[in-house]
């Protein structure tokens, strides 16, 4: 069967002039004359039938046809546009959907993310932060990052990094803590993990005392609470070593407790491709560096 022949020329002058109202314009933009322009927007018209504009002493309107033409080839258009840039470079760029633990991406990812792009130019990542709960096939993504055990139904698991969790808390909050059973007297910030402080208090050798404190679902809201003064966050270490460094944040107790650790993820059912096997190699030497 023939496809039917598809008028691009008349279609981009189309577009061109719809978006300036103007012949004048859009030819400019086309590298065209005025007159090719309207001769194509002319012969589109006659194909399909409708007039696409109203031709004003000063200008164009596009009529109801016009209007109802333009979302869709505008969108079409963009899609076209797209899948060019993938062929830059001489080399057609992968996309990979990633999701990932919001305190995993700010506090890990993304102060490495350069050299992942300077490594793998030909990987075009799309990254997508969430709260450690995620569902690849229905978000789309290849691969997810999460934090737990490993022990998710349909998913090959990769184990990247252990990440102990221990109090966090401003330098001013830290000057008051002696001991561990001092936390006693804070407002302790804690997720949605309800064991995880009494896991930390048994760990340092002391009762743990009721827990009062907000529940958040990220560590990096908890720990920019625990930042802004509302009390000490538990949360890990490793993630938040900048703020560390900086002075910001003080582990006022050396003592970590493990609760988990993050993961690589993606579908039993689907086999990596190129984009994905370099990023997990990427993120193993990573890590094991």
């Amino acid at each position: 069967m023939t496809r039917p022949y598809l008028p691009l020329n008349a279609l981009r002058a189309f577009e061109a002039s719809a978006r300036h109202l103007s012949f004048t314009r859009a030819a400019i933009e086309l590298c065209v004359t005025q007159a090719a322009v309207s001769h194509q927007v002319k012969a589109l018209e006659a194909r399909l039938g409708v007039r696409l504009f109203q031709r004003l002493p000063r200008g164009l309107a596009l009529t109801d046809e016009g209007l109802t033409l333009l979302p869709g080839l505008r969108a079409s258009f963009d899609r076209i546009g797209h899948l060019l840039q993938r062929f830059d470079g001489g080399r057609v760029r992968q996309v990979l959907a990633v999701g990932v633990v919001g305190t995993f991406a700010a506090g890990w990812l993304l102060p490495r993310l350069a050299a992942f792009e300077e490594e793998h130019p030909f990987v075009d990542l799309r990254l997508s932060t969430n709260n450690n709960r995620v569902d690849l096939a229905a978000e789309g993504l290849d691969c997810a990052i999460r934090f737990g055990d490993g022990a998710w139904h349909g998913t090959e698991a990769v184990p990247l990094l252990e990440a102990p969790l221990a109090p966090l808390c401003t330098p001013a909050l830290a000057a008051r803590l002696r001991t561990p059973q001092d936390l006693a007297g804070e407002r302790l910030l804690r997720s949605y993990r309800a064991d995880e402080w009494p896991g930390w208090f048994a760990a340092a050798g002391c009762d743990c005392p009721p827990i009062r404190g907000p529940v958040f679902d990220s560590s990096w809201v908890m720990v920019e609470a625990a930042l802004q003064g509302h009390g000490v966050a538990l949360a890990p270490v490793l993630m938040f070593s900048r703020l560390l460094e900086q002075g910001q944040l003080v582990q006022p107790f050396p003592v970590g407790v493990g609760s988990g650790r993050y993961w690589l993820t993606w579908l039993k059912s689907r086999n990596p491709g190129p984009a994905q096997q370099a990023f997990t190699d990427w993120l193993l030497r990573q890590a094991g560096g």
